[in-house]
């Protein structure tokens, strides 16, 4: 059974309530309204972020059988070979922003790459539908937050090209003119208000 909203409200799938507001403003520009559903996703290990989120929105989907969005997002740092990529999620859980530096310590080139992948999927389509987005900059020297509570994951030590500020040290609007969340979530909602 799929319940059918007319599309009214999309619905996506993360315990992580910075991301959620994130992309309710971004939606918000295309007049579509999303509920934040709190369900535990499955992450499945591969070096592909898009199969991590097709496997993730498959997985939320059968759990509720709402039309839902998940988000998954990697940062590759250039002078560690693309590492963590895909399992930034884990590295941050295990080693956080103070290992990353540690790693980078002594390290010129600090190029680095976000990368977010936005997956939807309703029972009305066959597969799950990808968008992704990205955006390049740099590996920070050290932590910067504009307050104690300001930013979450990797976002205290990346700079993206053109800034000075960390994403942590940008306020909400200023990040979603820059983060690669953003562009995922703006590439689905012109798609989403396209189709409609």
């Amino acid at each position: 059974m799929v319940f059918r909203l007319k599309r009214r409200v999309i619905f996506f799938a993360t315990s992580n309530i910075n991301k959620f507001n994130e992309a309710r403003r971004v939606l918000a520009e295309f007049k579509i309204s999303v509920g934040m559903l709190k369900a535990k996703s499955l992450e499945i290990q591969s070096d592909c972020l898009e199969e991590v989120a097709k496997a993730s929105v498959m997985y939320a989907f059968r759990r509720c059988y709402l039309p839902i969005v998940v988000e998954d997002a990697g940062l590759s740092v250039d002078a560690l070979k693309g590492f963590p990529g895909p399992y930034a999620a884990y590295v941050y859980k295990t080693i956080g922003n103070r290992g990353l530096l540690k790693l980078m310590e002594g390290v010129k080139d600090r190029k680095a790459r976000f990368e977010s992948v936005v997956a939807y999927f309703s029972g009305e389509l066959r597969e799950p539908v990808c968008f992704v987005g990205a955006v390049t900059g740099k590996i920070a020297l050290s932590e910067r937050r504009r307050n104690t509570k300001a930013g979450f994951g990797f976002d205290p030590i990346f700079v993206p090209s053109g800034n000075r500020k960390t994403f942590a040290e940008m306020s909400l609007e200023e990040k979603n003119r820059n983060s690669h969340r953003a562009n995922a979530f703006r590439k689905f909602g012109e798609w989403y208000r396209a189709s409609a």
